[in-house]
């Protein structure tokens, strides 16, 4: 598996997925974007990362659209590949990276990327999470095991597949998962 960088936004390049493989696959055509790619030996796109700057803190990259072929799912592309831009924005100098998930899989996935849940939602009900972990607040004092489950408590007040509330019962009362390497 190759991981590469392709662009900094605002000068991502176009990137043109099936959309019967991937999820967001029309967000990626953008070019304001930054773009990550995973591919497999034969070249082709298995994974993908769309990224730009907050538009009020220049000191905060977001990831906005993680995608995964449907096939790939569950082989830890996704989180290697979110690592590599992890430590490509730290290079950069950014002082944290932020990425908003709407499902319990996606949840775990950042969590072994070295993300943590920050408290705060979007208004589409997204769960906010933010490397390096954010600080402790009045607000949010709590140790790790208690922000990862707290997060989790999240998806489980939600309408859920059998999968989803299967995966969220499997992860009840547990440690946050172990951090994986970039696998660069």
């Amino acid at each position: 598996m190759e991981y590469e960088l392709l662009a900094w936004p605002p000068d991502g390049p176009k990137l043109r997925l099936d959309h019967e493989r991937f999820s967001y696959a029309g967000k990626f055509v953008m070019t304001n974007t930054g773009k990550a790619v995973a591919r497999a030996e034969d070249g082709q796109i298995v994974a993908a990362v769309a990224f730009n700057e907050d538009r009020t803190d220049e000191d905060t990259l977001w990831l906005r659209y993680v995608t995964v072929d449907r096939e790939r799912r569950g082989e830890g592309i996704g989180p290697r590949l979110c690592g590599l831009v992890r430590d490509r924005a730290v290079d950069r100098g950014y002082d944290r990276l932020r990425i908003a998930v709407n499902n319990p899989f996606a949840y775990e996935a950042l969590y072994r990327t070295g993300f943590a849940y920050t408290g705060e939602t979007t208004g589409i009900a997204e769960l906010i999470l933010e490397y390096p972990t954010p600080t402790a607040d009045s607000d949010t004092d709590w140790d790790e095991r208690e922000r990862y489950q707290t997060g989790l408590d999240e998806f489980r007040d939600r309408e859920l597949s059998e999968e989803e509330a299967a995966f969220l019962e499997s992860r009840r009362d547990s440690e946050p998962p172990a951090l994986e390497s970039d696998g660069e």
